[in-house]
């Protein structure tokens, strides 16, 4: 039985709930384990035969076998936009009760691709001269611990801060074992960490870590005095047209959904998708968005024009070769500013991954803006957390990057 209809705050029921906080409180850990390491993810060299793009046909197989997968996605849906173009394949069940499909406006957790949304704050800010990619904590948020003082935007945007991250503090998921509902103060996160150093000197490694992005919204809030749900709306959900698109703080979604489940056979999957507190995330992965509106926001981050000016593209295209998302996407990682380059088979793509209880997403787009796919499955994987499903969800996530890039 889903958890579902109960008062936001009320107790989860007992018989669902101590399970629901088991495993919700393992894969949280999981991930936030595996966002900590230094990750290098290579392809090895293909064959001077690189196989064809796969067919419409050949797209949809690849699917139907990935929800047939053993402890795999109840649903999945890709949407891909070519020019004027746009196509949509699904397989499997938003709603395993209903059992109806995933639609393009059905709203999901976005997980670490929200990061790029604080990036797009961010570097936006950058063009309107409000902030520097060289300013420091220190500069603009003096009251965080002096051993952070000399972190800039740049290394905080490109994972190289060394900020300890505050979803590992043993304080911190010690309040979500307790209650995974629990409404944190999101601009507190950080004090998770406070007492802490930095984990080596700013900018001498790649180190993915949640709270660079908590960082990088607070950098936002100081120099504009707005909230920074404001100014998402400003810079970036109101430019891009994005209607479906929130940062909320309640562990609730919008209607409808896209359901997202722990996959655990033999057991039946199980319904976590409000289990969770957004307010434990925030800019780090807490957005709430729809295929159709996230696909319109990857096209602007990866190359849209008049998304970002010239120069700060530039900034942000400045990448660390094997610098990988988390979890990793198709092909080739490298890290950039709040973006990734994913060197595939068939050419390259600019975007984002992200995992969350319930939800691995992947979205991309090309350089000139004018392609872009969403990718979402509605169960979480990582790294650490179901390795050989996210090997299959990568081969097929570069099947329909060659098939976006295809003629």
């Amino acid at each position: 039985m889903a958890i579902r209809h109960h008062r936001e705050g009320a107790p989860v029921p007992a018989h669902r709930g101590d399970r629901s906080r088991s495993h919700v409180r393992l894969r949280l850990l999981a991930a936030a384990l595996a966002a900590t390491t230094f990750t290098v993810v290579a392809q090895p060299a293909q064959a001077t035969g690189t196989p064809p793009p796969p067919s419409d046909r050949g797209l949809q197989k690849r699917l139907n076998e990935l929800v047939r997968t053993a402890g795999g996605p109840p649903g999945v849906i890709a949407l891909m936009r070519q020019g004027d173009r746009t196509a949509v394949y699904r397989a499997g069940v938003a709603d395993t009760e209903t059992g109806r499909p995933p639609r393009t406006t059905d709203h999901m957790r976005i997980a670490s691709v929200a990061k790029a949304f604080s990036g797009a704050v961010a570097l936006r800010l950058v063009d309107r001269d409000k902030l520097d990619l060289d300013d420091t904590i220190g500069e603009v948020l003096p009251s965080l611990p002096a051993a952070w003082h000399q972190v800039t935007l740049r290394q905080l945007l490109s994972h190289t801060s060394g900020l300890p991250d505050f979803s590992t503090a043993p304080a911190f998921l010690e309040i979500l074992q307790e209650d995974p509902r629990h409404h944190f103060d999101s601009r507190r996160l950080l004090d998770f960490v406070a007492g802490e150093d930095l984990l080596f000197p700013p900018g001498s490694r790649y180190a993915y870590s949640n709270s660079d992005n908590i960082a990088v919204a607070l950098m936002a809030e100081a120099v504009t005095g707005q909230r920074y749900e404001k100014l998402l709306e400003q810079l970036v959900y109101r430019p891009l047209g994005l209607k479906r698109t929130s940062l909320p703080q309640g562990y609730r979604l919008p209607r409808p959904y896209l359901h997202g489940y722990d996959v655990t056979p033999p057991a039946p999957p199980e319904d976590i998708s409000e289990v969770l507190s957004a307010s434990g995330v925030w800019a780090s992965g807490g957005i709430v968005s729809t295929p159709d509106d996230l696909n319109a926001f990857i096209r602007a981050w990866a190359g849209g024009p008049g998304f970002l000016s010239r120069e700060t593209r530039n900034q942000q295209r400045t990448f660390i070769p094997g610098a990988a998302s988390e979890p990793a996407g198709p092909g080739v990682n490298a890290g950039g500013l709040a973006i990734f380059r994913y060197k595939t088979r068939c050419g390259t793509v600019y975007g984002h991954t992200g995992n969350f209880p319930g939800y691995t997403q992947f979205a991309a787009g090309t350089a000139d803006g004018r392609r872009s796919l969403t990718f979402s499955i509605n169960t979480q994987t990582s790294k650490s957390l179901k390795p050989e499903l996210l090997a299959k969800v990568r081969a097929v996530q570069e099947d329909f990057v060659c098939a976006l890039l295809r003629r």
